[in-house]
């Protein structure tokens, strides 16, 4: 049979990063194995999913660029199927109806609290007679089912990332729910770890990677595929996503969603490679920044850490400023464009916008950042307290008024040599170092000390005609 891996996420929130990663990871390791990377969307907690976040997943899925091979399978639309089998479960006596009452169950947990006691159910109706199951049922009673797990029963399996993995059924917290609660003798609607070992059956799925989170899940759900004599796939259970102090990243952390990520300004491209890197690192001599499809020829599950990964600002912006720089710069340009449009600035000419994102395409971290880069040549900024002092300093008001003679004698707009002429006559003329000069020009045009490359911007200003504007305003505040 052909290696199936899947992603199986709830829809009761926005895509997170940590399942994004964990996509990606299925995604590298299908590709791997030469095996197919499917969808499965857990919608069965009706109260909790909503069909926006199953639309956010698959739009971010898609964003980030890892498509799965078949149609979606949305998990509701077999909740009969779930029950059917549950159902032959209890009639080959592996689960029981439980009518614990949540009275009962709070009172169990004080109790074992009290006496320093883990949580874990007693199993206390699980040998009820026939008659007794009756008895309560026609009572009104609601119950669960539950699957027996024996305290001696012995899990193992052989964990393609962390090795051999043992559990007790004693250490499982005591009999496994496997519906939500229901009255009469119907069956309560479907919960995780028995649709979850239903529907992988269904799909063929022959690798389950995911979280260590579900480390217990796993040996609960191992107990189900045996009694349903069901053929058990191999599991991997990668390492958490961990905040600056070690703890497992969550909302609390600020940015968590890859919407967040998008809207921040990151490339898709930057996110899953960095992602790669979240417990996962290439062999010593290769690049860290690949594409997926030359991370997949060399990702391997054997080489992905235990323990958790810390996530990482820093690498994340240095990986995505690398990509924007090796950006086609007209793929680039399309990009600003948009974040210009939005804001009302309209370029004077397509060359001229290609100029622009030449000029500071290295200096981007993200996306977002070409607005605070950019604006000095759409708006008029502001001279700030440091451009004032050095202005008032050093005597410049004379080498302003002659570029502004310079320049009006050059035919508009000036070029790349007209500049440097300008800047070499005066500082002859002045004898002053040129330096002076083209802190005070850059001054002009940015508001302030610090800029892009001075020459190429006068040009693009130039092409506006506002470049002598600019300097005639600092001969005003002079």
């Amino acid at each position: 049979m052909k290696n199936r891996l899947r992603l199986a996420p709830s829809p009761t929130g926005l895509l997170h990063i940590g399942t994004a990663r964990t996509a990606l990871f299925n995604w590298l390791y299908a590709k791997k194995i030469n095996g197919k990377f499917l969808l499965r969307i857990e919608d069965t907690d009706v109260s909790r999913s909503k069909p926006e976040y199953s639309k956010n997943i698959i739009e971010g899925l898609s964003w980030l660029g890892l498509n799965w091979d078949e149609d979606p399978i949305y998990q509701s639309e077999r909740i009969g199927i779930h029950k059917v089998i549950i159902k032959k479960l209890l009639d080959d006596g592996v689960a029981y109806r439980c009518f614990m009452s949540e009275e009962e169950s709070q009172q169990l947990r004080e109790d074992q609290k009290k006496n320093g006691l883990p949580p874990k159910h007693d199993n206390r109706y699980r040998d009820l007679s026939k008659s007794e199951i009756e008895s309560f049922i026609n009572e009104g009673k609601s119950s669960v089912i539950r699957f027996r797990i024996e305290d001696n029963a012995q899990i193992t399996w052989n964990d393609q990332i962390r090795g051999k993995i043992k559990w007790l059924g004693k250490d499982l917290g005591g009999d496994m729910v496997l519906s939500r609660r229901a009255y009469g003798d119907d069956i309560g609607s479907p919960l995780y770890n028995l649709a979850v070992v239903i529907d992988d059956n269904f799909m063929n799925i022959t690798h389950v990677i995911r979280g260590e989170d579900h480390i217990s899940n796993t040996a609960k759900q191992i107990l189900i595929y045996k009694a349903l004599r069901y053929e058990i796939p191999k599991f991997s259970h990668t390492p958490l996503i961990l905040n600056s102090e070690g703890k497992k990243l969550s909302k609390r952390d600020s940015v968590t969603s890859i919407d967040e990520f998008r809207d921040m300004g990151y490339l898709p491209d930057a996110l899953t490679n960095y992602m790669t890197l979240l417990g996962w690192s290439p062999k010593s001599g290769e690049s860290e920044i690949q594409s997926l499809e030359k991370i997949s020829k060399i990702f391997d599950l054997k080489d992905v850490n235990k323990a958790g990964a810390k996530f990482n600002w820093e690498k994340l912006n240095w990986i995505n400023s690398q990509y924007i720089k090796n950006m086609n710069s007209n793929d680039l340009l399309n990009i600003f464009k948009i974040l210009w449009e939005k804001k009302g600035w309209e370029i004077p000419s397509q060359q001229w916008g290609l100029n622009l994102t030449l000029l500071i395409q290295d200096s981007i971290i993200v996306l977002s950042d070409v607005i605070n880069q950019s604006e000095p040549f759409f708006n008029l900024p502001e001279v700030d307290n440091k451009g004032l002092d050095f202005l008032k300093n050093n005597n410049v008001k004379s080498l302003l008024k002659y570029a502004i003679d310079l320049l009006s004698k050059k035919s508009q707009p000036i070029n790349r040599n007209d500049a440097k002429e300008i800047i070499e006559e005066i500082s002859l003329k002045y004898e002053i170092k040129k330096g002076i000069l083209m802190k005070s020009l850059r001054i002009a045009f940015f508001g302030c000390l610090s800029g892009p490359d001075l020459i190429e911007s006068w040009l693009l200003m130039s092409e506006k005609d506002e470049d002598m504007e600019r300097i005639k305003r600092c001969l005003d505040i002079i």
